[in-house]
């Protein structure tokens, strides 16, 4: 006996319950977006710290405007996460994106002949390089990647609001389905939250530590 099948009776990917691989790593990424910008800026912070306070490096003028843009961002994306504020990404991006300008300026005056020496009459020359790993790894250079994922996780979370709003309705009419990690909670704290924390008492009891 001889079966066909017809394609109007193959199952419909959307309604089969998986999806591409990638499009779960994406998600999840999105999920946790503002925790990784916020581990960015406490890590950020934190080495920042302990260089100068550590080993002491005394920073230049240039360094002190990343860390004026830097600070700030450490304590407005927890506050933002805490309050679950959907607008947190308008009050993040232009320290970050400024920020990271900053630092490409100071990477660029460093490393290259571009632009002429500032006029740093006090403390150190802003063309000190107290790092040069591998030929291009220095302090502004890190500085400049920690503002990029702060713009870039920033930017997805944007995108989680959209998928945020998508998703509700769907979420509603499937009261049984299994709750997404983003969503459950450990002592009234989201997950991620729980996570976030438990690496930003970890990186301060670090820095305490060693100094």
């Amino acid at each position: 006996m001889q079966t066909s099948s017809s394609p109007d009776l193959q199952p419909d990917p959307a309604l089969s319950g998986t999806a591409p691989a990638g499009t779960g790593v994406l998600s999840f990424l999105i999920a946790i977006s503002q925790h990784i910008a916020l581990l960015a800026a406490w890590v950020a912070m934190c080495g920042s710290l302990f260089f100068s306070e550590v080993l002491g490096w005394v920073p230049c003028t240039l360094c002190w405007y990343q860390r004026i843009l830097m600070y700030p961002l450490a304590f407005i994306i927890a506050i933002g996460i805490f309050r679950r504020d959907r607008g947190l990404y308008l009050y993040v991006l232009p320290l970050a994106l400024f920020g990271a300008c900053i630092s490409l300026y100071h990477y660029l005056l460093i490393k290259t002949t571009l632009f002429p020496p500032p006029p740093c009459t006090d403390g150190v020359s802003c063309t000190v390089d107290y790092i040069n790993l591998y030929g291009f790894i220095n302090i502004p250079f890190m500085a400049l990647i920690a503002f990029l994922i702060i713009s870039l996780m920033m930017a997805l979370s944007v995108a989680g609001n959209d998928q945020q709003d998508q998703s509700l309705a769907a979420t509603e009419s499937a009261t049984h389905a299994l709750t997404p990690i983003a969503e459950r909670t450990i002592i009234g704290l989201s997950v991620p939250t729980f996570g976030a924390l438990i690496l930003i008492f970890v990186v301060v009891s670090s820095f305490l530590l060693l100094s």
